[in-house]
């Protein structure tokens, strides 16, 4: 009589867990701001995935939970925004989370409002959370969708467009780029960046 082998775990199981970050300022006063469109579409993410009340752990609001069969950590950096890599650094060293599933979400002044794009690493481009994150992790060679907000209309100060709210008009508009940013990252996790990049970069908002 021969005794089989225990089956080996599925590669899910044992993989690292991807860290899913998105990006924005804690608080109510800055929910609904072009700069939170991060925290926004992880909270679009948590809702779809069932995951409960998040907690908090290393300076972030985390939500544990499996996207077909991966294990995902969502994560809302509370540190305000231009502080961001000390909640991503110290996630990525806990979890031990290889650069590749990483993402970050994040806005974009230099994509028109209706575009998303994934890349797999480049500069900040400005943006405060990215440099403090490029800081924290020595390398700018990381996942992250880009979600376009558009330029600031005349002289306005960019730093002050990306602290206003959406309006009510762009709404409607700014609903399915939330769904379809969720998609991408649905499509990150389960099959891969270039899958990613290759799907969603050239679409706009009518497509």
């Amino acid at each position: 009589m021969t005794h089989s082998s225990p089956s080996p775990l599925p590669p899910e199981t044992t993989a690292p867990p991807y860290l899913l970050i998105g990006l924005g300022n804690p608080g109510r006063v800055y929910a609904r701001n072009r700069h939170n469109v991060g925290f926004m579409v992880i909270d679009a993410l948590a809702r779809q995935l069932n995951l409960g009340t998040p907690r908090l752990q290393m300076k972030a609001l985390i939500q544990n939970g499996y996207l077909n069969g991966h294990r995902v950590i969502l994560a809302k950096p509370q540190t305000y925004m231009n502080l961001s890599g000390e909640a991503v650094g110290s996630l990525v060293r806990y979890y031990k989370i290889p650069l590749a599933h990483l993402l970050v979400i994040h806005d974009d002044l230099d994509l028109p409002f209706g575009v998303i794009r994934l890349r797999p690493g480049g500069g900040a481009g400005g943006h405060k959370g990215l440099i403090s994150i490029i800081e924290r992790l020595g390398t700018q060679a990381f996942p992250r969708l880009r979600f376009g907000i558009g330029r600031p209309p005349g002289r306005m100060d960019p730093a002050d467009y990306v602290l206003q709210d959406f309006s009510e008009s762009d709404q409607p508009a700014l609903d399915l780029l939330i769904d379809r940013a969720v998609q991408a990252i649905r499509v990150f996790v389960t099959e891969g960046l270039d899958t990613a990049m290759n799907r969603f970069n050239g679409m706009s908002l009518d497509s």
